[in-house]
């Protein structure tokens, strides 16, 4: 389902809020760590997400490949990661976020991404998840030293609840929830939808460009 929305996009503007992170790799772009595609694709794509989702999961391993090689991977699309803890239902959902707003910081980003999504059945009912999430700081080549600094630093746990009241200013409650040029595209929703969402809006700004 698509809800057309007027919404001011903070994140648009900056995402990070400033701080120290403990990390290594600073950009002047805050959204580039955990970005992918060109910043000059026509479309982006904000996936406002929640690591211990199964639905989000669901999207990570079944939808995100195709859209990748389709949109992404072809100049099209650009897709920006925006923490949605929903903290209330998945216990292990936010310090999932900030370990990996800590490998964004050392642009670690998608390996922790795709680790955290493929081995969150071992994770996710864990009552103290955090050595599971050292080892998958090894498989991602995270620095522990710099990782560590960065989990006890209040701009880590500060990163993420921002991300994710900006979410939710911009009308999502669940995950995943796609912001799309105005519109929201809730739930993992299969590649077919999202070629009928961003066919139109391509051949919309190819032809606009043309006049």
């Amino acid at each position: 389902m698509i809800r057309l929305l007027i919404v001011a996009l903070a994140w648009l503007v900056s995402v990070s809020g400033g701080g120290d992170t403990g990390g290594t790799a600073q950009t002047a772009d805050p959204l580039a760590a955990r970005s992918k595609g060109k910043p000059t694709a026509a479309i982006t794509i904000y996936e406002m997400s929640d690591f211990q989702c199964p639905y989000c999961r669901a999207f990570t391993l079944e939808t995100m490949p195709l859209l990748e090689r389709e949109y992404i991977a072809t100049g099209k699309v650009r897709l920006v990661y925006v923490n949605l803890p929903l903290a209330s239902v998945h216990k292990n959902a936010t310090l999932a976020a900030e370990v990996a707003m800590c490998a964004a910081a050392q642009g670690r980003f998608w390996p922790m991404h795709d680790l955290l999504f493929r081995n969150q059945p071992h994770w996710a009912e864990l009552a103290a998840p955090r050595p599971f999430f050292f080892g998958l700081a090894d498989s991602a080549g995270l620095d522990h030293t710099q990782l560590t600094r960065c989990l006890a630093s209040p701009a880590t746990a500060a990163l993420v609840k921002e991300d994710g009241e900006r979410a939710r200013r911009s009308g999502a409650s669940s995950t995943p929830t796609f912001y799309i040029e105005g519109g929201l595209l809730e739930g993992a929703a299969p590649i077919t939808a999202f070629r009928a969402v961003l066919d139109s809006i391509y051949q919309s700004k190819t032809r606009a460009r043309a006049q």
